[in-house]
């Protein structure tokens, strides 16, 4: 992978203050970024409509439905120059509409903008001015490529059908296709990558979906309460082709209730048989998972990570370490296209953003909530890694042998590996002890558990004060101060003595509870946590100017009634003890000396994910009131049942890119 040019001084900004209008949460949804510098987009503008000329095709595939595509082609374009293609597949608006309409941010970045692509958008079937049904990520069929009916469809045959259309239609184009896709358009971006067309030469699935029952809406089972507000855009069915946002009179009349507090709102509704009834009565998208609680047959239908190893050209995964809704999925893209073996071509780059944050432009500084990484981390991305990846594959430029380009977060520092995790990562246990320690071996004598009351009536907030969807996005959490924490009672806290070296977590990271309850089900969270020093004002490093923060580095959650098969839930047996383990998503994170490591275990994490009612019923979606009760959790940590974290842990490092 190309190196990176940028520059690093980490310091700390001010916590932004309240939320912003609901417009941003609006975008957000749309699928747009709101870091653009105004005066670079409106050049980017300029020079778009100077240099391409723009077409609107409505492309028919197999079975006779035409999709909406947007086609971008430069205007040198003349007999002897060809330009490859960059296609993206979109459930959002590829908009604006009209042949003299052009986007505000075209392209991936100014870097390709300016290198030169036919730059094609597409409207996935069932939105917007696609014909066709819309299907939340779409199954699959058997056998995309190879399938015999000439009109089963699916996401592989309509991106098929598509591209060559594009290149037999398209006199400019030089005959190798790219694929991008953000996000949702990472799912779609997938899809067409497995249709096999030999036409294509590389792709880069960012922040992909992967497979919704672990991201996005839920994790391990629990659901990802968080998104409450996004429902509509998907859920509410189009009555007919239309350039307008049909979803949006539900989305503003539900984004219109509790956004300012929503602890408090979602609390007052109660069981999330309220939200079917009161807010979500014809939701499609909310029944389907209603109807589908369990990782069933709807759900795997519609993984695609097992397919991914039949990818057959150059892939670049990328993502960012705070992606509150899709980090899973990045990971899992990226081992599922490894799996392929030894001939896999794919890379990885994992920065220090949110969501979609590598996309932004105009960024100055590169910040996550109180905390920042450095300068021009955005541009330097998109200029020596995005663009240079498509253009070595696509218009035949200098390529890198495959790798992983990955940031740590405690270092604030690129670093390159062959591939991710590293093979030199060694795995090291963390033992949670009655005492409050957490140590590489269990600690001898003293009591065999830590016992604490959760209270479905008192769930423990996402964050410590505001609300958990904040400038219309999940993310703040990601990074927040947990000091808040350590006060409450059903919050248990294990940490370390002072480290007297820096200590780096680099790849998988697993916890390993042993527990039991007074109840009959129960979530289990665990948090990573980065325990800062106090220090004085002018400490010579800039990280202790956050005296004495504590930084979530990686948390997750795991609904106990899934510890034996996402499948099969079952019910704890009360005062019987029983293993929950469970992985939390990977980090690279350097804890630096004179900090401690901190683990926090909980039972709650609300409104980020639903409550449990610590009564086993069927299924919490429909759950009821009287379900809903106190229960008191045992953490065990004697020898024989050792309650730990399981990390990987890499040498100390010298250098750095």
């Amino acid at each position: 992978m190309a190196r990176l040019s940028v520059h690093h001084e980490p310091l700390m900004r001010p916590r932004p203050n309240g939320i912003r209008h609901l417009a941003l949460a609006f975008a957000l949804l749309l699928g747009t970024t709101a870091g653009l510098a105004a005066q670079e987009a409106e050049s980017d503008s300029a020079y778009f409509a100077q240099h391409y000329i723009k077409r609107e095709e409505r492309i028919a595939v197999r079975d006779g439905v035409r999709l909406f595509t947007s086609v971008y082609v430069p205007r040198d374009a003349a007999p002897g120059r060809r330009y490859p293609i960059l296609l993206q597949r979109t459930p959002f608006s590829a908009g604006p509409y009209g042949a003299a309409a052009y986007p505000r941010t075209p392209a991936p970045s100014p870097f390709m903008l300016r290198d030169g692509y036919i730059f094609v958008t597409q409207e996935v079937r069932g939105r917007y001015l696609s014909e066709g049904t819309f299907q939340n990520v779409r199954p699959l069929l058997a056998d995309s490529v190879r399938t015999r009916d000439p009109r089963a469809t699916d996401e592989a045959t309509d991106a098929w059908d598509t591209i060559e259309w594009l290149v037999r239609n398209l006199p400019a184009q030089n005959g190798r296709v790219g694929l991008l896709g953000v996000s949702y358009g990472g799912y779609y971006a997938a899809a067409a990558a497995l249709s096999g067309h030999p036409a294509l030469a590389a792709s880069s699935l960012q922040a992909p979906v992967m497979d919704f029952f672990f991201e996005d809406f839920h994790h391990n089972g629990a659901l990802l309460q968080g998104h409450f507000y996004a429902y509509p855009v998907f859920g509410v069915a189009r009555p007919a082709p239309t350039p307008s946002h049909w979803w949006l009179p539900e989305f503003q009349r539900v984004a219109a209730q509790g956004m300012d507090d929503d602890y408090a709102w979602q609390l007052a509704l109660g069981p999330l048989r309220t939200i079917t009834t009161r807010i979500y009565p014809q939701n499609v998208w909310w029944r389907e998972m209603v109807d589908h609680p369990d990782y069933d047959a709807f759900w795997r239908a519609r993984s695609i990570p097992p397919r991914l190893n039949r990818v057959p050209h150059p892939v670049l995964v990328v993502g960012g370490w705070f992606d509150a809704e899709n980090l899973y999925g990045t990971l899992a893209a990226y081992r599922g296209l490894r799996a392929r073996g030894p001939g896999a071509q794919v890379s990885l780059a994992m920065g220090p953003w949110a969501h979609r944050g590598w996309m932004e432009r105009g960024v100055e500084r590169t910040t996550h909530g109180d905390l920042e990484f450095g300068a021009g981390l955005e541009a330097a991305y998109q200029r020596d890694v995005e663009a240079a990846f498509f253009r070595a594959h696509l218009k035949g430029g200098d390529g890198s042998a495959p790798g992983a380009l990955m940031f740590d977060t405690g270092r604030k520092r690129w670093e390159r590996f062959d591939g991710w995790p590293s093979p030199d990562a060694e795995r090291v246990s963390f033992h949670l002890g009655a005492d409050g320690s957490l140590a590489t071996s269990p600690r001898p004598g003293g009591p065999a558990f830590v016992e604490y009351v959760s209270d479905p009536h008192r769930p423990v907030p996402s964050r410590c004060s505001g609300p958990t969807i904040e400038d219309g996005s999940l993310t703040g959490y990601m990074s927040a101060d947990q000091r808040c924490f350590t006060r409450r009672p059903d919050v248990i806290v294990f940490q370390t003595d002072t480290l007297n070296a820096d200590l780096t977590f680099g790849g998988e990271l697993a916890a390993r509870l042993w527990v039991s309850t007074t109840g009959t089900d129960a979530d289990f969270v665990v948090k990573l946590i980065d325990v800062y020093p106090s220090a004085h004002p002018d400490a010579p490093d800039p990280a202790a100017r956050l005296d004495g923060y504590q930084q979530l580095v990686r948390g997750e959650i795991m609904r106990g009634r899934y510890r034996e098969s996402f499948s099969a839930p079952v019910p704890f047996r009360p005062g019987r003890v029983a293993e929950v383990s469970f992985r939390l998503p990977d980090v690279f994170h350097t804890f630096r000396r004179g900090h401690r490591l901190m683990v926090q275990v909980q039972s709650s994490w609300f409104p980020l994910f639903d409550r449990n009612p610590q009564t086993f019923v069927p299924s919490i979606y429909q759950a009821r009131e009287a379900d809903f009760v106190r229960a008191a959790h045992r953490v065990w940590t004697g020898p024989s049942r050792a309650s730990r974290l399981e990390a990987q842990v890499l040498a100390r490092r010298s250098g750095g890119r």
